[in-house]
Order: C-alpha cells, then structure tokens, then sequence
C-alpha cells in the first residue's frame, strides 16, 4: 500500500517536472532559430562574416602569415544608381503621391504615415558613415590579424568616389601616424584592358544588364503571394513587384543609413519572403558575374594571377600586403576564376551549371550565396604562410584563401594544413585556372589599341606613389579654420 502510493507520488512529480510535449509545437525543445533579413540581401547587405565554412580564420598551428594579397569591395553606401531608380524612387514617389491609403490604419504598415526616404537623388553612390566605418574597422582587423607584417606603403582602388573613400578610411583604420601610406587611384578607363581594377568596363563582351532577364522570372514568383498580402491589406496602393523588391531593398540601404529599418521587420516580410529576395539576386549575381557568364573567370584571371605571382615571388623589397578597393562586379569574377562557390563543384558537370540555379525554385543547397560572398566591403585574401612544425606536414610555403575571414579550401588543392594549399600544388592550380580563363582581349572581343591580358598595376611604377592619407580630424580641422 505504502509502496503504491509513494510510486504514484513520484510519477506525478515526474509528470510536473517534466515539460509537456505538444505534437503540433512549433517550436522543438533544441530550437534556436532566428532569421536576420540583414545576412540575406545580397549586395546590398552591410558587412558581416557568415563563417561559412566554420573553420578557424587563425593561421594553422605551426604557421605564420609572410605576405598577403586583398580585394575588396567598396563600403556601404546610400544607395547603387540602379537599385534607386529602378525600384526604391519608383516606390518612395508613389507613396509620397498616394491619397488613397490612410496608413495609421495598417498595422504592419503603419510606419509609412510618417516615413521619408533616407536618401536623396544626389546621395547616390555615396559613402555612408557606417561605411566608413565598415572599411576603418576592415583596416583594424588587418593590423591584429597581421602584426608581424609591415605596412604597405601604397592601397590601390578605382578612381570612384566611394572605392577612393572606402581604400582612405580603410588606410586610417591600419595606418598607426599619419601620413604613413599612400591611396593610389586607378582610372576605370573602358580601354584599359585587364590592367585595371575595373576590368569589365573594358571588356566589350560584358554588360551590367546579364541576368536581369533571369532574375525577374523569379522576382515574379516570389514576390505573387507578397503583392496579393499587401494589397488585401493597403487596397488602392497596386503594390507591384518592383515595389515589393524596393521595399525589401530599403531594409538593407536604410540600416546603413540611419541604422535600422521597419522595412526589416519580419512580421512586414517573413523569413520565406527574404529567402526569395536573396535567391533572387543570386539568378542575377549567377548570370550577370557568376558561374552562368562564360567571361566571368576571364575577367577575373588577371588579378588571381597577378596576386599569386606577387605571393610566390621570393623578392623581399616589395610589400608585405597588398590591398586593392573596387566594386561589386570584380570579386565573383575573381571568385570563379579561382573556381569558389561553384554550385558543380563536387560532382555534376560545368556544362550543366545553369541546372544548378533553376528559376521555378530555390536551391538551398547552392554554394553561390551573394550574402554570404558580396555584401557591402566584402574581401577576397590570400595568404602566403611559412609553417614549421606543423605536425604531419613538411615545412616550407602554403597558400591559403579567406572570404570575409572564413577559410575556403580551393577545390583541387588542399594538400597543406587547415585549408591551405602547398607551394607546388598553388603553382599547378593557379596554372590550370589559367589554361581554362587565358586570352582576355580575345574572348572580351575587345575593339580598341593597346589593350593588355596582364594585370601588371602592383609593380608598374607607371601607375604611380598616389596621395598621402592624414586622419579625418586633420582634415575637419582645416575646414573649420578657413
């Protein structure tokens, strides 16, 4: 009896303590999830490291970094001329015309009654100060990832106002005095051949309008069930696709703008709706500089070749890092030239990579992510490593690459510690990515005199010392005393 009842009074007791599982919860007793629309927008995402794949950025035990190479893209700005006028002014004129829709009785929508858009016609193409900050930060990473290098004493970038003011806030980030390095300028000249840190401009087979065709037979699938939402919601607003991509788009301009956004909101746009925005891109990104443009990796040899010859040289009079500023465009081609985030990498064939990125659904499973590989300031590295005493590995020279400081493995050269690769295998991938990519001014079909495969800027004296870059304050303080 006495034993009978003490078990019924444990099993109660076991019954209290112990949560009450619900079949249809929606959320499992592990379950960590969270979405930040911020990590998937694109190019228009503000810089962060998804850390993908989560190996360590810290060199392998046993390995020092000697040399290294970088290409950024420029810092966050107020708004790419393309994205404003072609989806975000579009949709601010239309609400500030709008009499029909009294948005204090929208819920999710209710911000619009008092909001202004946070940038002007004439801000286009600006740095923002949260980009200036993006590259001042990317120029203190640098000097603790690097201690033992010396600093350059030059930083190349494109002639635009906001790569030459991404490569400056980046020099007064790393530079410890003033006055310690030079900004050399790059004319983005149409007729510079591969010697230049815009190189499409001068390729003719390129245009800034490939696959806009492709992205929009998905930008209309996924933005249907939005459109249909919305205006059951605001009736008399017709929101349209592109106002619903503007709107998505703002989430990320705004932030870098003002700091944060009611267009991030994910009661606004559920996780499922941002996904379908950042596939969106990535059909662009794919077929406009990715795997689905056959004069993406053509493009983008030249510097990967350049910056491997610099790495491999045994010269210790140059510098000991390299950093070069540009736009959107350049990285993914680099990217492919090197064979990153190919989708076929690991099985199917490169004739098929098209299949890869289908435009009637997502493939989660791609390694083409732009938010994870283009985001505002995003940065390619690749690191010359001296180890010694790595265990199982001989010493001497390895090659090593980072994207946004996550290590990627190249795909046929991972013969060294961590993800790096060894000298002799650098050598033979750098040359068989030459063989697939070689002959820039004949497959860009380039019409004009002197044009050139090499991209030769690093050591051409031709292209000058640049400018000495002071502290801003400096600069603040001339101002005021005029």
């Amino acid at each position: 009896m006495m034993a009978s009842s003490f078990v019924r009074e444990l099993l109660q007791l076991i019954a209290f303590a112990l949560p009450i599982v619900q079949p249809c919860s929606a959320a499992s007793l592990y379950s960590t999830y969270k979405f930040n629309p911020l990590e998937h927008l694109g190019g228009v995402a503000p810089y962060f490291e998804p850390q993908d794949p989560p190996a360590s950025p810290s060199s392998p035990q046993g390995c020092t970094t000697e040399r290294a190479v970088y290409l950024s893209r420029h810092a966050a700005i107020y708004a790419n001329d393309y994205d404003f006028e072609e989806y975000i002014d579009p949709f601010v004129s239309k609400l500030e015309n709008n009499t029909v829709v009294d948005w204090t009785k929208v819920p999710e929508l209710s911000f619009l009654a008092g909001w202004t858009a946070p940038m002007s016609d004439a801000e286009q193409e600006l740095l923002t100060r949260v980009g200036r900050l993006e590259a001042s930060q990317l120029g203190v990473t640098l000097s603790f990832r690097y201690p033992n290098l010396k600093l350059p004493s030059r930083v190349w970038t494109s002639s635009a106002e906001r790569t030459v003011k991404s490569a400056e806030s980046f020099v007064r980030g790393l530079e410890q005095d003033d006055n310690e390095m030079n900004v050399v300028s790059i004319y983005e000249s149409e007729e510079a051949g591969a010697n230049s840190l815009t190189p499409y401009k001068s390729c003719p087979a390129y245009s800034s309008s490939f696959g806009s065709d492709q992205s929009a037979v998905y930008l209309e699938k996924f933005t249907k069930p939005i459109m249909a939402r919305l205006n059951a919601m605001a009736p008399g607003f017709n929101f349209t696709a592109n106002d619903v991509y503007g709107m998505m788009e703002l989430c990320g301009y705004e932030s870098v703008i003002r700091g944060s956004s009611p267009f991030c909101d994910t009661d606004l746009f559920s996780p499922d709706d941002w996904l379908g925005w950042e596939y969106t891109a990535d059909i662009m990104y794919h077929y406009n500089v990715g795997y689905g443009n056959q004069i993406s990796g053509v493009v983008g040899l030249p510097w990967f070749n350049a910056s491997a010859n610099v790495l491999m040289a045994d010269s210790t009079d140059q510098q000991d890092m390299f950093v070069s500023f540009t736009h959107r465009e350049l990285p993914p081609m680099v990217f492919v030239a090197m064979g990153l985030f190919n989708n076929s990498a690991f099985g199917g064939s490169e004739a098929a990579i098209n299949d890869t990125m289908p435009l009637d659904r997502i493939n989660y499973l791609r390694a083409w992510k732009s938010s994870h590989v283009l985001p505002f300031m995003s940065n390619l590295a690749i690191e010359r490593l001296n180890c010694s005493g790595s265990y199982g590995y001989d010493d001497g020279d390895y090659y090593r690459v980072l994207v946004n400081s996550a290590p990627q493995p190249l795909p046929d050269c991972a013969d060294g510690p961590g993800t790096s690769c060894s000298r002799a295998g650098f050598e033979t991938y750098v040359q068989d990515r030459a063989t697939l990519f070689q002959g820039y001014s004949d497959k860009c079909g380039v019409d004009y005199d002197n044009s050139t495969d090499v991209y030769s800027i690093y050591t051409d004296p031709a292209a000058g010392n640049g400018t000495l870059v002071g502290k801003r304050y400096e600069a603040f303080k001339y101002r005021i005393e005029e």
